[in-house]
């Protein structure tokens, strides 16, 4: 399991964790996301229907992960509301999603945000900081 301890524009990355003279409390910002947004590269199949009705499994890596789900690249073209299985392909673990957002096209594929149907905070096999998470000072 990885351990987050540091922020950069808003992405947390991986780190080791800091020593305690290192650290100062982090606020809460009301106006903050769910849950921290963590750049990680994990393997995934995201498998469904598209608009037509015709079956879709597509490999790839997930851009962006947060206990509510991932950032990932499809080139199935799905509209926002529909429903796929994602497939952790380290874990062999799958669960239910639904495209949430659809962003920017980059190199012919969607980007797409998929939220977890049942809250699945161990998917991606990694601890996410708690709300009273303290942050290392730079």
């Amino acid at each position: 399991m990885l351990h987050l301890s540091c922020r950069y524009r808003g992405w947390v990355m991986p780190t080791p964790l800091a020593s305690p003279k290192e650290k100062h409390v982090w606020s809460s910002d009301p106006g903050r996301r769910r849950s921290m947004r963590v750049l990680l590269s994990i393997p995934v199949i995201v498998a469904g229907k598209n608009p037509k009705g015709a079956d879709f499994k597509e490999d790839t890596r997930t851009l962006v992960v947060n206990a509510h789900g991932a950032l990932v690249a499809l080139a199935a073209q799905l509209p926002a509301g529909q429903k796929v299985v994602v497939t952790n392909v380290s874990t062999q673990q799958s669960a239910e999603c639904t495209v949430a957002y659809i962003g920017s096209t980059q190199g012919g594929k969607m980007q797409m945000g998929l939220e977890f149907v049942n809250p699945a905070p161990s998917f991606w096999q990694i601890d996410f900081p708690p709300d009273d998470w303290v942050v290392p000072d730079n």
